[in-house]
């Protein structure tokens, strides 16, 4: 068994490594994309030595704008000892400006005027601190919780990481169709997902066999709601950072089509796995039980759990949109009408994703009951 899980750990890390250098090899990635680098700005963390000045103004609606003259220590880079100049008091009105103080620590892009001198600009906190405190809170809660099964399932993210950063973004950039790129990716990160955290057995055999059939349903709703809606892919603003930034066509379209498979996959492997689960145990229970009161017994574990994965789906969203959703209330444009709001293709992108993604996940529940009522006929032992 041990043998097994190692065998399937070096295959992903060596399919991983093997790709990025032959990617490396064959052509290189920032050459192909033709990368604007003239002149580009530079970044460094810095000190805020001292609050030079401060100016407090009020927009017409009573929120307060706070601008500054900062003195900076620069702590990496190329200039790190100097002491520069952030003036930040102008005429912009910058909504996302923060309210600096002496003693923090903050992300600087500058770059050469006209004259040849650098200009400064505060950009940010930084907050590489209180991430790194927050994420080894993770680790140990997740190691002390879940034990040996958490550890698996922290290493399986690493992986699918890896997979997604060191794979399907070089293969993106070399040229090749994000959808086919993301589907690959998709299927190579549910190996990872389920044989690293649930082992190698007839279980595992069975939730990814369900999570296939539920991606290709995902993947074939993904397609026909995404042409019919005429989803473009290209409406957000990092999109246009990435056409300015690179020369290689990117099919944007199938790139939106590849997050929604990839971004459903992780709802599946819950809801499977826990199907194939409840399965196991109502057997375990009771052998002498019929297979259709076995399946009608685990359907109600799974009506409840997609009860409450599709509320949580659907708050993490509603969440996340707070600020937009503000913006229709107060019938702004652009959302004067209910038609303007659904057509907005952000909206409209962000109701396939989630209605795609929710009758996946209702499907694929029946799928694995189905599945693990067949072949799951005596207790399994991991």
């Amino acid at each position: 068994m041990k043998k097994i899980k190692i065998i399937i750990i070096l295959l992903v890390l060596a399919f991983s490594f093997s790709t990025s250098i032959a990617l490396a090899d064959g052509e290189d990635v920032s050459t192909s994309t033709d990368i604007a680098n003239l002149d580009k700005p530079k970044t460094a963390e810095a000190d805020v030595l001292k609050v030079l000045d401060q100016k407090e103004s009020f927009r017409e609606n009573g929120s307060k704008l706070v601008q500054q003259n900062l003195e900076l220590g620069i702590l990496t880079g190329p200039l790190k000892g100097q002491t520069e100049t952030y003036t930040g008091i102008s005429g912009i009105d910058v909504v996302s400006s923060n309210v600096y103080h002496a003693g923090d620590k903050v992300l600087v892009s500058y770059n050469r005027d006209e004259t040849g001198n650098y200009v400064f600009y505060v950009t940010d906190y930084v907050r590489t601190n209180s991430l790194l405190w927050l994420t080894i809170f993770f680790v140990a809660v997740v190691l002390l919780i879940g034990g040996r099964t958490g550890l698996m399932a922290l290493f399986s993210l690493v992986v699918s990481f890896f997979v997604i950063v060191k794979i399907l973004v070089p293969l993106v950039f070399a040229g090749y169709d994000p959808l086919v790129v993301g589907i690959g990716i998709s299927f190579l990160i549910l190996f990872a997902l389920i044989y690293l955290t649930e082992g190698w057995n007839k279980k595992s055999h069975i939730s990814v066999l369900s999570i296939a059939i539920s991606l290709i349903v995902t993947a074939s709703l993904a397609l026909f709601f995404g042409y019919w809606s005429r989803l473009s892919g290209s409406s957000n603003e990092e999109v246009d950072f990435l056409i300015d930034a690179i020369k290689v066509p990117i099919n944007f379209h199938n790139l939106l089509l590849a997050a929604i498979i990839i971004g459903t996959l992780g709802v599946l492997d819950d809801v499977v796995v826990g199907q194939v689960e409840a399965v196991q145990q109502i057997r375990a229970a009771n052998a002498n039980l019929k297979s259709g009161e076995v399946f009608k017994m685990a359907m109600n574990i799974g009506r409840a759990h997609l009860g409450a994965i599709i509320n949580t789906l659907f708050l993490a969203y509603v969440s996340a949109a707070l600020p937009l959703i503000l913006l229709f209330s107060i019938h702004q444009e652009p959302f004067l009408t209910t038609a303007q709001v659904i057509n907005n293709e952000d909206i409209a992108t962000e109701i396939v994703r989630t209605l795609v993604g929710v009758i996946s996940l209702c499907l694929s529940a029946p799928i694995a009951t189905i599945l693990a009522v067949k072949y799951l006929k005596t207790k399994i032992s991991k």
